[in-house]
Formats: C-alpha cells, sequence, structure tokens
C-alpha cells in the first residue's frame, strides 16, 4: 500500500473572540483546512466561520477538568498530519502567548510534521482596544509585561514578584481570576500601593464581556462578589485610571439615553 502523502499542522491564533479580529490569512486557512482542531476559549462566533463540510475536534479544557489532556491532543495532531491532512489548531488570543503553541510545535516537528505559526490579536490587546485603556500611555507607564495567573497541577505562584511591583509598568495577568487575592497580597507586599488601579475584563471583545473597575485592595473582594464568567484578564496599574475620562467621552458622544447609562 502506497504510503499517505504527510499532513501539515496550521497553529492559528483565532484572537480575543470577535470575529472581525480574524486576520484574513487565519480565515482562510479555517475554511480550507480538512480538520479543525479548537479549544475553549475560541469563540461560537469565530465557530461558526468553519464551513459545515469540515470536521471539528473539541479539545476545550476548564479549570481542573481537562478532559482531553495536553498529551491526548498531541496524539490527535501528529495522528492527523500523519493521516496526510491538513490541521488547524485554533487558540484562542495568540497561539504564541501561554497558549502551548510552542509545545505543541515542538511534538509536531519531533514527529517530523510540518508546522506553521499564524498569529492572531491575544486577549491583552482586544481588551485595551475594547475598554480604550492603554496598555502603555506616557507618564502613567513606560512598558508592559504579560504574566500568568496560574500554574499546571495548582502548583504554587513562583513569579518574581518584586520586579512586577512596579508602579510604572502596566502588569496583565492572564488566567489569574482563581489566584487574584493571592497576586493582589504579593503585590501590594513587596511594595505596590493598594490604591493601584485594577480593571478585570471578561469575554473582551465579545458582546458577553464584563469590565471590573476596582483597586488592588479591593480586586479580590469585587471578582468574588462579581463571579465573572472565564476568560477574565486582570489589568493592573496607572493607565487603567484613564477608564473614567475615556468612558465618559464616549457617553458625551452617545445620545441622552447614553449619557444617562453612564451617569
Amino acid at each position: 500500500m502506497k504510503d499517505l502523502p504527510q499532513g501539515k499542522v496550521f497553529l492559528i491564533g483565532a484572537g480575543p473572540g470577535d470575529p472581525e479580529l480574524l486576520t484574513l490569512k487565519a480565515l482562510r486557512l479555517m475554511q480550507s483546512a480538512d480538520v479543525v482542531v479548537f479549544d475553549r476559549l475560541v469563540s461560537d462566533e469565530i465557530l461558526s466561520l468553519v464551513p459545515e463540510s469540515i470536521r471539528r475536534i473539541d479539545v476545550g479544557k476548564m479549570p481542573g477538568c481537562h478532559k482531553v489532556t495536553q498529551d491526548k491532543i498531541n496524539e490527535i495532531l501528529v495522528n492527523l498530519a500523519r493521516d496526510g491532512l491538513t490541521v488547524v489548531r485554533l487558540k484562542g488570543g495568540d497561539p504564541l502567548i501561554f497558549a502551548r503553541g510552542s509545545e505543541e510545535a515542538e511534538v509536531l516537528r519531533d514527529a517530523g510534521i510540518s508546522v506553521t505559526y499564524v498569529p492572531g490579536i491575544t486577549a491583552a490587546q482586544g481588551a485595551a482596544s475594547s475598554t480604550g485603556v492603554p496598555l502603555t500611555h506616557r507618564g502613567l507607564a513606560t512598558g508592559v509585561r504579560y504574566v500568568t495567573g496560574h500554574r499546571a497541577k495548582d502548583a504554587r505562584l513562583d513569579l518574581d514578584w518584586e520586579s512586577l511591583a512596579s508602579e510604572e509598568t502596566t502588569l496583565v495577568v492572564y488566567m489569574g481570576a482563581a489566584n487574584i487575592a493571592e497576586i493582589a497580597f504579593q503585590l501590594m507586599r513587596h511594595g505596590l500601593p493598594a490604591k493601584v488601579p485594577v480593571m478585570a475584563v471578561a469575554s473582551a471583545t465579545t458582546p458577553r464581556e464584563q469590565r471590573i473597575l476596582s483597586t488592588l485592595g479591593g480586586i479580590a473582594a469585587d471578582i468574588a462578589t462579581a463571579e465573572p464568567e472565564a476568560p477574565v484578564l486582570f489589568v493592573i496599574g496607572n493607565v487603567v485610571s484613564l477608564y473614567d475620562s475615556i468612558a465618559l467621552a464616549d457617553a458625551l458622544a452617545c445620545d441622552g439615553a447614553g449619557m444617562a447609562a453612564y451617569a
């Protein structure tokens, strides 16, 4: 029997949820693949763009409930490519930012399978654009740092708290809802004032987007009360202080109902 031609895998960033934020390349590949393997954070609106004729495989993982392990996902990707298929591995945000894209690529390359990355707008960029809160701003933040608020197997967070506790830097925390009390405590313990503003954004850029404005000292209690639906991103830093003026400007640009809603 003649061997099947080797397939290929495209590791694609689906962006934060709004289908209009997909790249043209991502959309083209999604609509021409043989199979799409997708994560839980890929929105329904984006999945609706995949033709019904294309096979879909759901490998989404919930916090504390991995119905498909990472090893199994790797195996699925390798086997599909070895069957000669063109595989789209669709991930929320960008495949190279807290998405295990490079881990999957390493496994695939070790198996002799061609891998191509297609970048996506990451959640931090999506939240910044939808809320209007910049990640850097002259006089408020000279840099931005992305960190994970979760460790595999619920291991202890061992971040470099001293370097993260900088008022000159915007700190963006991914996957931090479960550990936000510990994160806030450690940042304050290492010198960041409790009054530093914090914005939590859930389901950024989608119709389900939720924003919670707080401070470093109050964010843990506010999150516990609001219980936003994952995914939740935290923006910690003085740039968040710009939100009120942005919201007011937007309200003034709206009709009377919009202004009443702001008030």
